[in-house]
C-alpha cells in the first residue's frame, strides 16, 4: 500500500491558497444580482510584466532561445543584476556570486540547504511568511519563530537572537520588507543581528524579494552592504511584476558558489530560458521607468487604504515601510461582530462582504487569531470599493 511520507505529512496547509479556493466557489455560485468578489489575500501585483520585457520574450521564442541555459542561469542576466546593485544600492555584487533560480523559493531552498543540515534550525521572527519555514521541514531541519512586538517593527532583534541561539542553530532567516507586515529593519539592527550570527559562525539570510518597493530611504538599503557572508534572496516576482514567470535570484559568499551550483544543477538544471531573456529588459531605462512608477502607486495605494482600515476600527500598529500588506489587529472589529478569531472574520467578510483577506494562522503561533493581512496589490477603485462595503456591512451588523 502507497504510504504518505512523514516529511510530507508535517506540511501545514497554505491557508491564503484555501482561502482563495473558498473565494473562487463562492464566487461561482454567485447569482446575477451578487456584488463581484474583490481579493486583497494574494501578495500578487495586479500589473503585468513590462512592455519591453513581455518583447523580448516573445523575441526569445522567435529565435529560438529556448533551450537550457547554465545552471546559474545568463551570464548577461547575472551582470545587469551585478550593475543594477552598484546603479540602485552602491553595492558591489560580482556577477559570480549571483545565481538566477526558479523563483525565490528555489532561491531559498537552496541557500537553505547549502547553510542548514538535518536537525539544524533556522532562527525566525513571528509573525512570517508560512511557506520559509515548510522549505525548512520539508529539508529535514526546522524554523523556529521568535516572538516580536510592534515596538520592534515586527522584526528580530540582536539581544532576542543571542538568548535564543543553541548548539543546533544554523543561522537566522529575516525578510525586509516582511510579509506579512511590510515592514523593515533599520540599518542599525541589522548591523546588530549581523554581528551576533557572524560571532556564532551561522548563516544569515535575508529575504528581500520586496526591497525594490521600499517607500522610506531609512529602511530600503540591501543587507548585502553589511558584508561579503550575507546571503540575500530575491525575486522578480514582485518589483519586476513577474509573478508566473517564477523567475529570483540569489546571492552567495564565494564559499558557497560552487555548492550551490552543483545543488541548482542536480534539482532544477536551470530556470526558465525565456523568463531569463526576457528579464534582461527589466534593466532598460524604459522598464525602470514603469517600475519605479509603480511603486509610487503602491505607496499612494497604503498612504490612501491604511487610514480608511483604522477608520473601520482596525489597528494597524506599525505602518509598514514597503511591499504591500497592512498587518492589522482585528479584536475590535470581531468583538462589534461577535467573532472569536481572525478566521471567521475572513469568512465573514467573504460572505457579506464579499471582500477576501489572509486569516493570521499562516503567519503566526502566537498572535492567536487576532489579526489579518490585507494586500494592498490591487486597482485603487477595488481598495475603495472594499472599503465601502465593509463600512456598509459593519454599520448594518451593528445595527441589527
Amino acid at each position: 500500500m502507497l504510504t504518505v511520507s512523514q516529511r510530507a505529512q508535517q506540511i501545514d496547509p497554505f491557508y491564503v491558497m484555501q482561502v482563495a479556493e473558498q473565494a473562487r466557489a463562492l464566487a461561482a455560485t454567485s447569482g446575477p444580482h451578487d456584488p463581484r468578489m474583490i481579493y486583497l489575500n494574494i501578495g500578487e501585483p495586479d500589473f503585468t510584466a513590462a512592455p519591453l520585457v513581455q518583447q523580448a520574450a516573445e523575441a526569445a521564442i522567435r529565435q529560438g532561445q529556448t533551450q537550457y541555459t547554465p545552471a546559474m542561469g545568463l551570464t548577461t542576466l547575472r551582470q545587469r543584476l551585478s550593475a543594477w546593485y552598484a546603479q540602485r544600492w552602491g553595492v558591489d555584487v560580482p556577477p559570480h556570486r549571483i545565481v538566477i533560480t526558479a523563483g525565490a523559493s528555489a532561491a531559498l531552498q537552496l541557500a537553505c540547504l547549502a547553510t542548514v543540515d538535518a536537525g539544524q534550525e533556522l532562527l525566525m521572527p513571528d509573525p512570517s511568511y508560512p511557506c520559509n519555514r515548510h522549505i525548512l521541514t520539508a529539508q529535514g531541519s526546522k524554523a523556529r519563530l521568535l516572538p516580536t512586538t510592534a515596538a520592534s517593527r515586527f522584526q528580530l532583534e540582536g539581544d532576542a537572537i543571542e538568548a535564543a541561539w543553541q548548539p543546533h542553530t544554523a543561522g537566522v532567516l529575516l525578510a525586509s520588507p516582511s510579509n506579512p507586515t511590510g515592514t523593515s529593519m533599520p540599518r542599525e539592527a541589522l548591523q546588530r543581528v549581523h554581528q551576533v550570527v557572524r560571532a556564532r559562525g551561522g548563516a544569515l539570510l535575508l529575504d528581500e524579494i520586496y526591497l525594490g518597493l521600499s517607500f522610506d530611504d531609512r529602511f530600503g538599503q540591501t543587507g548585502l552592504s553589511l558584508g561579503d557572508d550575507v546571503i540575500s534572496i530575491n525575486s522578480f516576482s514582485k518589483y519586476f511584476s513577474m509573478t508566473g514567470w517564477r523567475l529570483g535570484w540569489l546571492v552567495v559568499p564565494d564559499k558557497l558558489v560552487a555548492p550551490v551550483e552543483r545543488l541548482a544543477q542536480n534539482l532544477y538544471i536551470c530556470a526558465s530560458t525565456v523568463a531569463q531573456h526576457a528579464a534582461l529588459a527589466c534593466f532598460e531605462p524604459e522598464s525602470l521607468a514603469v517600475f519605479e512608477a509603480r511603486r509610487a502607486v503602491y505607496r499612494a495605494r497604503r498612504d490612501a487604504f491604511l487610514p480608511g482600515l483604522q477608520a473601520l476600527g482596525f489597528d494597524v500598529p506599525v505602518q509598514p515601510d514597503g511591499a504591500f500588506y497592512l498587518w492589522a489587529d482585528a479584536r475590535n472589529v470581531m468583538q462589534r461582530l461577535g467573532l472569536t478569531d481572525s478566521a471567521a472574520l475572513v469568512q465573514w467578510l467573504m460572505h457579506e462582504c464579499r471582500v477576501v483577506v489572509t486569516p493570521s494562522r499562516d503567519f503566526s503561533d502566537r498572535d492567536s487569531g487576532h489579526s489579518v493581512r490585507f494586500s494592498t496589490a490591487s486597482a485603487d477603485d477595488d481598495l475603495r470599493e472594499a472599503l465601502d462595503r465593509m463600512r456598509q456591512r459593519l454599520a448594518l451588523a451593528e445595527s441589527v
